[in-house]
Order: C-alpha cells, then sequence, then structure tokens
C-alpha cells in the first residue's frame, strides 16, 4: 500500500502540494486526476523519492522507496516515456535495468513479448513513436514483477488498440491482487479503467472516493421525466416541495426534477393518471463530475479576448491567492 501522510512540498514561492494525505490500497486501479498544476506529478515523484517532502511521510509498505535495495521488485512506474536515451536499443534499455536490479535476462523477454515490442526490440528507440515509447516504458514498470505500479498519462500517444490493451492490463494487474495508480487527463478512460479516485486540487485533497459515488456527488440527485403532462405534473412535484425545470420544449417534454425521489414522482404520477414515458436518473459523466467538483481548483484558466485570441490567466493571482 502506498499511504500519504500529511505531505506538502513547495517550490520557491510555489506551494505544489499542501497538506495531502491518501491511501493507495492494492486489488484496485486508482485513479489519480486533478487540475494542470494540481501536484499530481509532484507527489508521484515524491512516492518514487526523486522529490523530497518539506513535511510529512511518503512510504510504500511502510518503508521509504529509497530502503528498498532492488527497487524495481517492489515498484513499477512510468513517470515519462520520453525519458530514454535515444541512441540505445529497445533490448538494451530492458537489459541495462534489468541488471541494475539483479534479474534473469529472460524477464526482458518477457516484458518486450507482454508490450507487443519483440519485433523491434533490437532498434534504437530515437526511432519510436510516442506510442511505443510508452509500451517501453510500461515493460520497464513490469520488470520486477512489483507489487506497487504507477503510471503518469500512460496512453498519450497509443492507438485505440493500444489504449484498450493497456486497460486491460491494469485491471488485470489489479485484479491479481497489485496495487496500480494511474494519473490521466483522459476522464472518459479513467471511467472504464478505474475502480476508485483519488482527487486533487491546488495541492489538496478534493476526493478520495469510489467512482460511483464521485459521479453521484456532481450528479446534483436530479431526475429526469418525459410525459405529455408536463405542466400539470410541474405543478403537483412543487406543492410536493421538488424544483422542476422544463430542459426539453417539445410536446412530450423533458422535466428536471429536484428534491424528490424518483418514487416519489411515480406515486404522484399514478394517483393523478398522468402518463410517464420516461423516468431516470440525470446520471453526470465522470467528465462532469470533475468539472463541477474541481472547479474553484483550475489554477489556469482560458478566456476570449476581444480579438477572439486565447487568453490564460493565472487564477490563483487573479483572485489574490489561494481560497
Amino acid at each position: 500500500m502506498i499511504e500519504i501522510k500529511d505531505v506538502s512540498k513547495r517550490y520557491g514561492g510555489k506551494l505544489a502540494v499542501d497538506g495531502l494525505s491518501f491511501n493507495v490500497r492494492p486489488g484496485m486501479v486508482t485513479g489519480f486526476l486533478g487540475p494542470n498544476g494540481a501536484g499530481k506529478s509532484t507527489t508521484m515523484r515524491m512516492i518514487l523519492g526523486l522529490d523530497e517532502p518539506d513535511r510529512g511521510e511518503v512510504t510504500i509498505d511502510g518503508r521509504r522507496y529509497n530502503e528498498f535495495k532492488r527497487p524495481l521488485y517492489r515498484v513499477g512506474a512510468l513517470l515519462d516515456a520520453t525519458a530514454v536515451h535515444g541512441g540505445r536499443s529497445a533490448r538494451a534499455h530492458l537489459e541495462s535495468l534489468a541488471r541494475s536490479n539483479g534479474m534473469r535476462r529472460g524477464r526482458v523477454d518477457a516484458v518486450l513479448e507482454q508490450v507487443g515490442l519483440t519485433e523491434v526490440a533490437s532498434k534504437h528507440v530515437g526511432g519510436f513513436s510516442l506510442g511505443m515509447k510508452q509500451r517501453l516504458g510500461i515493460a520497464a514498470a513490469l520488470l520486477g514483477e512489483p507489487q506497487v505500479l504507477m503510471f503518469d498519462e500512460p496512453v498519450n500517444g497509443l492507438d485505440p488498440q493500444g489504449v484498450r490493451w493497456v486497460r486491460g492490463l491494469f485491471r488485470s494487474l489489479a485484479a491479481e491482487g497489485r496495487t496500480v495508480l494511474v494519473s490521466s487527463h483522459l476522464l472518459s478512460e479513467m471511467a472504464q479503467t478505474a475502480d476508485h479516485l483519488v482527487v486533487i486540487g491546488r495541492g489538496r485533497l478534493i476526493a478520495d472516493t469510489g467512482v460511483e459515488e464521485f459521479v453521484e456527488a456532481g450528479s446534483a440527485g436530479r431526475i429526469l421525466v418525459r410525459t405529455p403532462y408536463g405542466g400539470d405534473l410541474a405543478r403537483l412535484l412543487v406543492a410536493e416541495g421538488a424544483q422542476v425545470e422544463q430542459v426539453e420544449q417539445a410536446e412530450h417534454g423533458m422535466l428536471a426534477v429536484t428534491g424528490v425521489t424518483q418514487e416519489r414522482i411515480g406515486d404522484v404520477a399514478a394517483a393523478h393518471g398522468l402518463a410517464i414515458h420516461e423516468l431516470r436518473a440525470d446520471r453526470a459523466s465522470l467528465e462532469e463530475a470533475f468539472m463541477e467538483l474541481t472547479e474553484e481548483s483550475v489554477e489556469y484558466r482560458a478566456s476570449s479576448g476581444r480579438d477572439g485570441s486565447a487568453e490564460v490567466v493565472d487564477a490563483q493571482a487573479a483572485t489574490g491567492g489561494p481560497r
């Protein structure tokens, strides 16, 4: 298990991580989300001992990363797929990592086959596409068959088939009882991959919850009702204390209702003989829930200037500092 305990990290005048605490547990894929500048990469670097926290503690199974004598057997990580010597072949790159941790050479062949790079193993990495470099980085993370795996934006550059393969890989690793932490901006992909979410903004924890619970929190409890008797039903529901908004103007329009349950809406309609053609919860997508719950934590906002060009502003400076 990865444990982050009250961790803070500052770079000069910039507070990148601010009192952050959460755990990443085995047996599930944990999505690590947040707007740009939220502190995700800094947190992952601190887990791997690449940066030292100014305060707090980061451990893996109760130990700091630099305490492991052969760390690739304990933790596999992909933070930057392009951070590879372009003059080496894929095989040479993996063999150097394997030797550094006393691994048998057979593991190199095994992971090359697992990520689909066997046919290009002798080619220089400098000629690889970004997607191929991502596969090579994943292979390096898998070398020691570690129990803890971390990936930062692992599907960048992958084609649809590659994205699907990565999704299946992560879920299979979690099913084996491994701890899998994945940071990504592709929320539609996280919705299909992650079991649990850790969401941060401005270096602080926003949510530490299951995907279903996170989406529910961003759905605002709206219920959609389609009926040919929209006006009549709306008046009856308002009398029940509900808030009703018409979201479609067609003859059999859709009502958006909050403040009552689906069961109560059905009971009211039935009691007054009003037919309902559709009744369902207005479930937000993961992207919609993310945008709603992180709105106050976006550090860089884009706005259109008078000439139509995009203007990037620092929201923190514009509001006089952190909120």
